[in-house]
């Protein structure tokens, strides 16, 4: 890895090369002055006042960058006052202190105004992470590096003020992330060579909240399946590129991506947890997902291939600003691991599963189905809200995407994710807010802002719970006499198309519009591979009525207007009514 790098708003440094832990290795550091004169450039943009009297007030000979840069140097260990009569070439700029600190006050700004991250670099599969002593010098470097910028903005604006605040704010000035990464050997087909010396992400850090902003703020079309191995032509630049080893659900996934999409990438820890030094050394993961690769011939795609060979599924999404949106990241990840579970006999979900149990007692494990924006995620929501009134314990085991299996005669739910990747606008007001402390928040605003929020552990995800009722999210339809909140379809052929036809009012968490189709609601390896999800519907619908599963659709009304929040909630509290009728 470099020692740093900045792409439009991103900066990644690598403090294995640059460790800074005095004012004077910070201000001599190339990556200041690079964020200088980025910060020169976007005065000049802007026709600032600020680079006119900086560069106006820059003695004969010099260069205004380097001259400031030497200013704020001193202004570290001395007072205006005692510069002055030591050099009097910085008057021009000390008679003027009040809009020099505006400038140091913009300029602190604009640094904080840049996604940061940091990147420490551990020795190639030394097992690192495994003692406590590194993790805590991990997040020591992390601290270290914050107080130490924190220290330099208060002193120099002290000394050139000669006033103490009087207000202190502790506002985030070090890394929004800081990774340790690991170069691991893992077991490489000769067709994945490309990889092999990539870095895997270890540890992680992050500074809450994390506002990111991302090019895009929806998803467009579905991911096509192609014939051959994209990293058959890959130009793929090791040094330039992260792993991050998630644990989907029961599956290992690598998912590479290239530092310019490192908001994306990185955010990954609020969604997946992290695999075991022990699930990636010497073994072979089940999923490979390529994120921001310029391979010709690929330009502007999205798509997966079938390694039937080295028993991988691989995924692969160009380099794009188009590309540039989370939902990328995530749904082809989830499409990898539905294509997966369908060979393994599973039935993939498009949708969240909760265990609840009521402060009466009664108790029921509830999969609703439905694509994004049906009201799935908002419904949980509701639950969480009225909690106080009627729930006891609630467990989320999928938000998103999940799978049910058949063991020992019952069908069980799995999960995939930690956190959920959750549109903003359908929350109740102020639960973003309450969460905020543990929150990465994506183009808060504009409309499809989204919060990637952690909501369960991974022993929930894998443990396996006996399913209850299952129910198809109807969010285009408004309940009346003949059509309650929650219908129960007492036939297998009418309960299979209900959920085949897929209905739903589009919320515009996609590129679609109007009310859309579509099979299952799962675009994500249903739609791919259709005959044999066909079969294993029709397997697992049979088992369901056969157990006395109860099957049906519930109208959370997501996507008529108005009803935004009302609908979930009374879709919620006819759940509730739901459960209580269960138990007795």
């Amino acid at each position: 890895m470099e020692r740093y790098s900045m792409f439009k708003n991103k900066v990644i440094v690598n403090l294995t090369m640059m460790y800074c832990d005095t004012p004077e290795k910070l201000f001599s550091s190339e990556l200041f002055k690079e964020v200088l004169a980025r910060f020169f450039d976007r005065l000049k943009y802007r026709q600032s006042r600020f680079i006119e009297f900086i560069t106006k007030n820059t003695p004969e000979g010099f260069s205004p960058l380097h001259y400031t840069i030497s200013l704020l140097r001193l202004l570290t260990s001395y007072n205006a006052e005692g510069i002055l009569e030591i050099n009097n070439e910085y008057a021009p700029i000390l008679t003027h202190k009040e809009i020099f600190y505006e400038f140091i006050e913009e300029f602190y700004n604009f640094w904080r105004r840049l996604e940061r991250y940091l990147v420490l670099e551990a020795p190639r599969s030394s097992h690192y992470t495994s003692y406590s002593y590194h993790h805590a010098q991990f997040i020591r470097d992390n601290e270290e590096l914050k107080h130490l910028i924190l220290k330099v903005y208060r002193a120099i604006c002290e000394n050139l003020t000669g006033r103490n605040p009087r207000v202190y704010r502790q506002l985030p000035s070090g890394a929004n992330i800081g990774v340790l990464i690991e170069p691991i050997d893992w077991d490489c087909p000769e067709a994945y060579g490309k990889l092999t010396n990539i870095p895997f992400i270890r540890l992680a850090l992050m500074e809450p909240p994390l506002i990111l902003y991302p090019t895009m703020n929806f998803r467009e079309g579905v991911f096509e399946e192609i014939a051959f191995n994209p990293l058959e032509n890959a130009t793929i630049q090791e040094d330039e590129w992260f792993c991050y080893p998630a644990r989907v659900g029961p599956l290992v996934a690598f998912v590479y991506f290239h530092r310019d999409f490192a908001s994306l990438g990185m955010s990954l820890i609020n969604l997946f947890e992290i695999a075991d030094f022990e699930e990636i050394k010497d073994k072979r993961p089940d999923i490979i997902y390529i994120f921001g690769d310029d391979t010709p011939g690929l330009k502007e795609r999205v798509a997966f291939y079938d390694d039937v060979k080295n028993s991988i599924v691989t995924g692969y999404a160009s380099y794009s600003e188009r590309h540039d949106y989370f939902g990328y990241l995530k749904k082809m990840t989830l499409t990898l691991h539905n294509l997966t579970m369908m060979k393994r006999g599973r039935l993939p979900l498009h949708g969240a599963m909760v265990a609840i149990r009521l402060k009466s007692g009664a108790e029921a494990n509830i999969i609703m189905i439905g694509d994004s924006g049906a009201g799935k995620s908002e419904t949980l929501e509701a639950f969480r809200v009225l909690s106080d009134e009627h729930i006891s314990e609630m467990t989320v085991i999928f938000d998103d995407m999940g799978s049910i299996a058949i063991q020992n005669d019952r069908i069980l739910g799995y999960g995939t994710e930690i956190g959920a990747f959750v549109r903003l606008d359908d929350l109740q007001p102020g639960y973003a807010f309450e969460e905020i402390d543990r929150s990465i928040f994506m183009n808060p605003h504009r409309n499809n802002a989204r919060v990637i929020i952690p909501v369960t552990r991974y022993h929930n995800i894998v443990k396996g719970y006996p399913v209850n009722l299952f129910l198809y999210a109807n969010n285009y339809e408004q309940p009346n006499e003949e059509d309650a909140v929650i219908e129960f379809i007492p036939d297998i052929d009418r309960a299979l198309d209900v959920f085949r036809y897929g209905a739903r009012l589009a919320k515009g968490t996609t590129d679609e519009k109007g009310l859309t189709h579509s099979y299952f609601a799962n675009p994500f390896g249903a739609v791919q591979r259709k005959e044999i999800h066909e079969n294993l519907a029709h397997q697992y619908f049979e088992k369901m009525f056969a157990t006395g599963i109860k099957v049906g659709q519930i109208r959370t009304q997501l996507g008529i207007e108005g009803y935004e929040l009302e609908g979930p909630k009374l879709a919620a509290l006819e759940l509730f009514n739901v459960i209580q009728n269960l138990s007795k």
